[in-house]
Protein backbone atom coordinates (compact mmCIF):
# COMPACT_ATOMS: atom_id res chain seq x y z
CA UNK A 1 0.00 0.00 0.00
CA UNK A 2 1.26 3.30 -1.21
CA UNK A 3 2.02 5.46 1.97
CA UNK A 4 1.91 9.92 1.54
CA UNK A 5 2.64 13.12 2.64
CA UNK A 6 0.77 16.41 2.78
CA UNK A 7 3.30 19.17 1.39
CA UNK A 8 2.88 22.95 1.70
CA UNK A 9 4.71 24.50 -1.66
CA UNK A 10 3.37 28.16 -1.48
CA UNK A 11 1.28 30.38 1.39
CA UNK A 12 -1.50 30.73 -1.10
CA UNK A 13 -3.54 27.16 -1.83
CA UNK A 14 -4.33 23.96 0.43
CA UNK A 15 -1.28 21.75 0.85
CA UNK A 16 -1.36 19.24 -1.39
CA UNK A 17 -1.05 15.54 -1.14
CA UNK A 18 1.93 13.33 -2.93
CA UNK A 19 2.85 9.72 -3.09
CA UNK A 20 5.98 8.64 -1.60
CA UNK A 21 8.94 7.00 -2.95
CA UNK A 22 7.95 2.99 -2.82
CA UNK A 23 10.23 1.18 -0.11
CA UNK A 24 11.87 -0.99 -2.71
CA UNK A 25 15.02 -2.57 -2.59
CA UNK A 26 15.97 0.38 -5.03
CA UNK A 27 14.63 2.66 -2.97
CA UNK A 28 17.78 2.08 -0.77
CA UNK A 29 17.03 2.83 3.58
CA UNK A 30 14.44 5.60 2.19
CA UNK A 31 12.64 6.52 5.15
CA UNK A 32 8.79 8.43 5.14
CA UNK A 33 9.52 12.21 5.51
CA UNK A 34 8.07 13.75 8.52
CA UNK A 35 5.74 17.07 9.61
CA UNK A 36 8.60 19.86 9.01
CA UNK A 37 10.96 18.30 6.81
CA UNK A 38 11.74 19.91 3.49
CA UNK A 39 11.50 17.80 0.22
CA UNK A 40 11.97 18.32 -2.95
CA UNK A 41 8.43 17.08 -5.37
CA UNK A 42 7.32 16.52 -8.97
CA UNK A 43 4.10 18.24 -9.43
CA UNK A 44 3.87 17.33 -12.99
CA UNK A 45 4.94 20.99 -14.16
CA UNK A 46 8.23 20.54 -12.63
CA UNK A 47 10.36 20.81 -9.79
CA UNK A 48 9.34 22.63 -6.46
CA UNK A 49 10.26 22.20 -2.85
CA UNK A 50 8.22 22.49 -0.22
CA UNK A 51 7.64 21.52 3.75
CA UNK A 52 5.89 18.46 4.56
CA UNK A 53 2.95 19.28 7.07
CA UNK A 54 1.85 15.74 7.88
CA UNK A 55 2.37 12.17 6.75
CA UNK A 56 -0.65 10.21 5.59
CA UNK A 57 -0.46 6.38 5.95
CA UNK A 58 -3.41 5.76 4.09
CA UNK A 59 -6.07 7.46 1.93
CA UNK A 60 -9.40 6.45 0.55
CA UNK A 61 -9.84 6.10 -3.19
CA UNK A 62 -11.55 9.64 -3.78
CA UNK A 63 -8.71 11.36 -1.82
CA UNK A 64 -5.78 9.65 -3.03
CA UNK A 65 -3.50 10.72 -6.05
CA UNK A 66 -3.61 8.06 -9.21
CA UNK A 67 -1.12 5.53 -9.07
CA UNK A 68 0.76 7.03 -12.01
CA UNK A 69 0.28 10.12 -11.00
CA UNK A 70 3.22 12.62 -11.28
CA UNK A 71 2.33 14.25 -8.07
CA UNK A 72 5.55 12.62 -6.06
CA UNK A 73 7.93 12.93 -3.43
CA UNK A 74 11.41 13.20 -5.76
CA UNK A 75 14.21 13.04 -2.31
CA UNK A 76 14.95 14.94 0.93
CA UNK A 77 16.32 18.69 0.44
CA UNK A 78 19.74 18.67 0.47
CA UNK A 79 22.07 21.52 1.90
CA UNK A 80 22.18 22.36 -2.08
CA UNK A 81 18.76 22.56 -2.56
CA UNK A 82 18.46 25.30 0.43
CA UNK A 83 20.88 27.21 -0.69
CA UNK A 84 19.26 27.12 -3.89
CA UNK A 85 16.34 28.51 -2.33
CA UNK A 86 17.79 31.32 -0.83
CA UNK A 87 19.65 32.70 -3.58
CA UNK A 88 16.16 32.19 -5.15
CA UNK A 89 14.66 34.49 -2.25
CA UNK A 90 17.06 37.35 -3.17
CA UNK A 91 16.21 37.37 -6.75
CA UNK A 92 12.57 37.71 -5.41
CA UNK A 93 12.76 40.54 -3.14
CA UNK A 94 15.02 42.19 -6.02
CA UNK A 95 12.06 41.22 -8.72
CA UNK A 96 9.31 42.70 -6.52
CA UNK A 97 11.75 46.21 -5.62
CA UNK A 98 11.77 45.77 -9.63
CA UNK A 99 7.85 45.41 -10.26
CA UNK A 100 6.90 47.83 -7.45
CA UNK A 101 8.69 50.76 -9.32
CA UNK A 102 7.21 49.77 -13.04
CA UNK A 103 3.89 49.68 -11.48
CA UNK A 104 3.97 52.88 -10.37
CA UNK A 105 5.57 54.42 -13.95
CA UNK A 106 2.74 52.78 -15.58
CA UNK A 107 -0.04 53.93 -13.01
CA UNK A 108 -1.53 50.71 -12.82
CA UNK A 109 -3.85 50.03 -10.18
CA UNK A 110 -2.96 47.09 -8.69
CA UNK A 111 -0.72 46.25 -6.03
CA UNK A 112 1.98 44.04 -5.90
CA UNK A 113 1.45 41.41 -2.46
CA UNK A 114 4.32 39.02 -3.53
CA UNK A 115 6.81 37.70 -5.89
CA UNK A 116 7.77 33.63 -6.08
CA UNK A 117 10.67 31.96 -8.24
CA UNK A 118 9.78 28.10 -9.28
CA UNK A 119 12.49 25.75 -7.88
CA UNK A 120 13.62 24.95 -11.32
CA UNK A 121 14.19 28.76 -12.27
CA UNK A 122 11.88 28.49 -15.25
CA UNK A 123 9.66 31.16 -14.37
CA UNK A 124 8.56 34.22 -11.89
CA UNK A 125 4.96 34.42 -10.81
CA UNK A 126 3.92 37.61 -9.56
CA UNK A 127 0.61 37.68 -6.85
CA UNK A 128 -1.34 40.91 -6.96
CA UNK A 129 -4.75 42.69 -5.88
CA UNK A 130 -6.96 44.84 -7.83
CA UNK A 131 -10.44 46.19 -7.78
CA UNK A 132 -10.54 45.72 -11.39
CA UNK A 133 -9.02 44.20 -14.59
CA UNK A 134 -5.56 45.42 -15.10
CA UNK A 135 -3.86 45.87 -18.74
CA UNK A 136 -0.16 44.78 -17.63
CA UNK A 137 1.35 43.67 -20.89
CA UNK A 138 3.47 46.18 -21.34
CA UNK A 139 4.23 45.65 -17.36
CA UNK A 140 5.02 41.76 -18.28
CA UNK A 141 7.30 42.48 -21.34
CA UNK A 142 9.53 45.11 -19.62
CA UNK A 143 9.66 42.83 -16.44
CA UNK A 144 10.89 39.66 -18.91
CA UNK A 145 13.37 42.00 -20.07
CA UNK A 146 15.01 43.13 -17.10
CA UNK A 147 14.71 39.89 -15.39
CA UNK A 148 15.50 37.25 -18.19
CA UNK A 149 12.80 35.24 -16.98
CA UNK A 150 9.49 33.46 -18.13
CA UNK A 151 6.54 36.01 -16.23
CA UNK A 152 3.02 35.23 -14.72
CA UNK A 153 0.64 37.43 -13.19
CA UNK A 154 -1.59 35.96 -10.69
CA UNK A 155 -4.19 37.97 -9.77
CA UNK A 156 -5.07 36.75 -5.81
CA UNK A 157 -8.32 38.13 -3.47
CA UNK A 158 -7.73 39.81 -0.11
CA UNK A 159 -8.18 36.58 2.22
CA UNK A 160 -4.92 35.14 0.13
CA UNK A 161 -3.27 38.51 0.39
CA UNK A 162 -3.94 38.45 3.92
CA UNK A 163 -2.77 34.54 4.52
CA UNK A 164 0.17 35.45 2.64
CA UNK A 165 1.37 38.39 4.47
CA UNK A 166 0.94 36.72 8.38
CA UNK A 167 -0.31 38.65 11.42
CA UNK A 168 -2.31 38.31 14.86
CA UNK A 169 -5.77 38.43 14.87
CA UNK A 170 -7.77 40.83 17.60
CA UNK A 171 -7.22 37.56 19.97
CA UNK A 172 -3.29 37.79 19.68
CA UNK A 173 -2.68 35.00 18.28
CA UNK A 174 -1.14 34.49 14.49
CA UNK A 175 -3.76 34.73 11.89
CA UNK A 176 -5.81 31.06 11.46
CA UNK A 177 -5.14 31.23 7.43
CA UNK A 178 -1.64 31.59 7.81
CA UNK A 179 -1.15 28.91 10.17
CA UNK A 180 -3.17 26.08 9.68
CA UNK A 181 -6.29 26.86 7.35
CA UNK A 182 -6.15 25.06 4.16
CA UNK A 183 -9.27 26.70 2.34
CA UNK A 184 -11.27 29.34 3.32
CA UNK A 185 -15.19 28.80 3.97
CA UNK A 186 -17.71 31.00 2.94
CA UNK A 187 -18.54 32.91 6.32
CA UNK A 188 -22.03 34.58 6.63
CA UNK A 189 -23.56 37.60 8.35
CA UNK A 190 -26.15 35.02 9.97
CA UNK A 191 -23.63 32.96 11.44
CA UNK A 192 -22.79 36.27 13.50
CA UNK A 193 -26.49 36.51 14.44
CA UNK A 194 -26.76 33.05 15.41
CA UNK A 195 -24.05 33.29 18.05
CA UNK A 196 -25.75 36.52 19.41
CA UNK A 197 -22.77 38.47 18.68
CA UNK A 198 -22.87 42.25 18.24
CA UNK A 199 -22.96 43.25 14.50
CA UNK A 200 -20.20 45.12 14.48
CA UNK A 201 -18.31 45.49 11.30
CA UNK A 202 -15.10 46.30 13.22
CA UNK A 203 -15.47 43.32 15.07
CA UNK A 204 -16.65 40.95 13.63
CA UNK A 205 -13.86 42.11 10.22
CA UNK A 206 -10.64 40.25 9.54
CA UNK A 207 -7.28 41.71 8.49
CA UNK A 208 -8.43 41.14 5.90
CA UNK A 209 -11.17 42.98 6.05
CA UNK A 210 -13.71 40.26 5.15
CA UNK A 211 -15.92 38.26 7.56
CA UNK A 212 -13.88 36.98 10.54
CA UNK A 213 -13.02 32.70 9.78
CA UNK A 214 -13.58 31.96 13.12
CA UNK A 215 -17.15 33.07 13.06
CA UNK A 216 -17.80 29.72 11.54
CA UNK A 217 -16.20 27.55 14.25
CA UNK A 218 -18.97 27.06 16.45
CA UNK A 219 -21.77 26.64 13.71
CA UNK A 220 -21.26 22.84 13.01
CA UNK A 221 -22.00 22.02 17.21
CA UNK A 222 -25.43 20.75 16.56
CA UNK A 223 -27.38 21.71 19.50
CA UNK A 224 -24.60 24.09 21.07
CA UNK A 225 -24.93 26.05 18.26
CA UNK A 226 -26.31 29.28 19.96
CA UNK A 227 -23.60 29.52 22.05
CA UNK A 228 -20.32 32.37 21.71
CA UNK A 229 -17.49 30.27 23.10
CA UNK A 230 -16.82 27.30 25.47
CA UNK A 231 -14.38 27.80 27.82
CA UNK A 232 -12.69 25.81 31.05
CA UNK A 233 -14.61 26.11 34.29
CA UNK A 234 -17.20 28.23 32.45
CA UNK A 235 -20.05 27.38 34.85
CA UNK A 236 -21.10 24.41 32.56
CA UNK A 237 -21.40 21.69 35.24
CA UNK A 238 -22.52 18.46 33.37
CA UNK A 239 -21.35 14.55 32.83
CA UNK A 240 -19.99 15.80 29.77
CA UNK A 241 -17.22 19.14 31.23
CA UNK A 242 -17.02 22.56 31.85
CA UNK A 243 -18.61 24.05 28.77
CA UNK A 244 -19.71 27.48 27.78
CA UNK A 245 -19.19 30.83 29.56
CA UNK A 246 -19.81 33.00 26.70
CA UNK A 247 -23.51 32.64 26.75
CA UNK A 248 -26.56 29.69 26.82
CA UNK A 249 -26.21 26.31 25.56
CA UNK A 250 -28.13 24.19 23.65
CA UNK A 251 -31.91 23.71 24.77
CA UNK A 252 -31.72 20.80 26.75
CA UNK A 253 -29.15 22.29 29.30
CA UNK A 254 -26.01 20.42 28.03
CA UNK A 255 -22.95 21.84 26.26
CA UNK A 256 -22.79 21.23 22.64
CA UNK A 257 -19.65 21.79 22.12
CA UNK A 258 -18.43 19.08 24.52
CA UNK A 259 -20.02 16.32 22.54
Amino acid sequence: MSAFVSVKLSPVGRAQTFLLPELTPSAGTFSPPTAGETVVVDTGQGSALGRVTRAIPALGERGAPAADSPRRVVRRATREDVLARTRQEQRERDAWQVCTVKIREHGLAMKLTRVEQLFDGSRLIFYYTAEERVDFRELVRELAAHLRSRIEMRQIGVRDEAKMLGGYGPCGRPLCCTTWLNSFEPITIKMAKQQNLSLNPSRLSGMCGRLKCCLRYEIPNGKGVKHGGCAENGGCDNPTGPGCGGGSCGSDGGCGCRR
